[in-house]
């Protein structure tokens, strides 16, 4: 039952976390020019060579360039060394592979490696199990590459992925903005979302922009704002909503940001980014560190972002993510010391501690992508400033901040938890719920969406 009901969550939910996970929604050719018309891979996704290993991945702007940044790393310590990635056109390409693997009960059809999203992979492995290799005694120091990502792919004690992008959430204010309303970045640092609500509407009386906006069809908001308290919103593998004092103060704040013009509710994504970021409504962005490139869009806002920890309940600076995958060996992978030895040299981090990483540098450089290595964040080009931030080294905060983000409970149900939210705020919005109502509703129906 619960194997059919993933299946069927991957047409409904994966199509709309692509975009905060890298995804891309367009088909791209396949470096190893195995993949057929609709992004699926061909059966051959194997090599007879005991150097190369293949891989299945997505995003040929994020992704890829990462993965081919590791390649021409490991080359360094096996000249002889080849990876060949079988690019999918979306994320859920992948998930759909493995499902219809195990479900036939044969892993021949599946590569070496695949990139995995982290939201999802708990389920996979618990529903699957045959279907993964462990990297438990990987040549790796794990504790460098961020708690709060590893809880992801750390499965009964166990280590099965390899983080490749940080979703690590940034808290940008545009410090003109801020300028014209009486403060200052200093004035958003280590504050409450009350302090942060109170400052906004000076922003919006002073300005007309809103402090903060949220993607109305998303949600995330929720889900950061409790993961800076350490809190969930599942407990013990159930729904964690209406008894749950932080997510209520959490749903009120958010709640009265809207009313009082502080956050800005977007009608969908298009809305979110292109009218609300790009379009020059907003003196603040919260959301995963992959929002950059669509803020850098807009060429005239360059020198004015400036990004600090997030506000929290208490005032305690605060760290969140968002969205994000990592790299996991399949069952079908006969080269698996060869698999361990690559992972753990380049995205694992023990080039980067060796002070000889390429593949940190040059995926941030080629593709965005900001990793989780600790000792990465050492390096030039991480230290380096951002002229859109105003100068600041903002890669090597990011890198920080990642280590500090708490780690909470996951759920495969984590969108839809989102969806039941987002619709529990309307209906206190727009329909007079009161938030007891409407957080009680969102509760039941996602336990019955549960079969709880």
């Amino acid at each position: 039952m619960k194997k059919k009901l993933l299946s069927l969550m991957l047409v409904s939910a994966m199509a709309a976390s692509m975009v905060a996970c890298g995804g891309s929604d367009t088909a791209a050719d396949t470096s190893s020019d195995a993949a057929t018309e609709d992004g699926a891979a061909a059966a051959d996704v194997q090599s007879d060579d005991e150097n190369t290993l293949t891989v299945y991945a997505w995003d040929e702007n994020f992704n890829i360039p990462a993965l081919k940044a590791a390649e021409k790393d490991y080359q360094d310590v096996n000249p002889d060394f080849k990876l060949e990635i079988i690019t999918q056109s979306q994320s859920s390409d992948v998930e759909q592979a493995v499902t219809l693997a195990a479900e036939a009960g044969d892993y021949s059809t599946l590569p070496d490696i695949v990139l995995f999203q982290d939201h999802y992979i708990q389920q996979y492995v618990t529903n699957y199990p045959d279907a993964w290799q462990d990297a438990d005694d990987a040549d790796c120091d794990w504790s460098g590459l961020g708690a709060e990502k590893l809880s992801y792919s750390t499965i009964d004690g166990k280590h099965y992925g390899f983080p490749v992008d940080a979703g690590t959430a940034i808290f940008a204010y545009r410090t003109d903005l801020l300028e014209q309303a009486g403060y200052s970045i200093e004035d958003v640092k280590g504050i409450t979302w009350e302090k942060f609500d109170e400052i906004g509407q000076k922003v919006y009386e002073t300005t007309g922009k809103h402090l903060l906006c949220m993607d109305g069809s998303g949600n995330d908001l929720f889900y950061m704002m409790l993961q800076e308290e350490g809190v969930s919103q599942f407990k013990d593998g159930e729904p964690y909503i209406k008894d749950n004092k932080a997510l209520v103060q959490v749903f009120e704040i958010i709640a009265k940001m809207a009313q009082d013009n502080v956050l800005y509710l977007a009608n969908d994504w298009s809305d979110y980014t292109d009218q609300a970021i790009q379009g020059d409504m907003v003196a603040g962005v919260f959301n995963g560190n992959w929002i950059i490139p669509t803020m850098k869009q807009v060429a005239d806002n360059s020198g004015k972002w400036e990004i600090v920890p997030a506000p929290s309940l208490t005032g305690k600076p605060g760290y969140a993510s968002n969205g994000g995958s990592s790299l996991y060996i399949t069952a079908n992978c006969t080269k698996t010391d060869l698999a361990k030895d690559f992972l753990a040299y380049t995205f694992g981090g023990r080039s980067a501690e060796d002070g000889q990483s390429t593949t940190y540098d040059e995926a941030l450089l080629n593709g965005g992508v900001i990793g989780t290595c600790a000792a990465a964040a050492e390096s030039d080009v991480y230290q380096q400033g951002v002229d859109f931030f105003n100068g600041q080294a903002i890669y090597a905060d990011i890198v920080d901040y990642t280590q500090n983000v708490p780690t909470v409970e996951q759920s495969d149900y984590h969108y839809s938890a989102r969806t039941a939210l987002g619709t529990a705020l309307q209906n206190v919005i727009e329909n007079g719920y009161t938030t007891e109502q409407a957080l009680e509703e969102a509760e039941s129906n996602l336990r019955f969406e549960m079969g709880l």
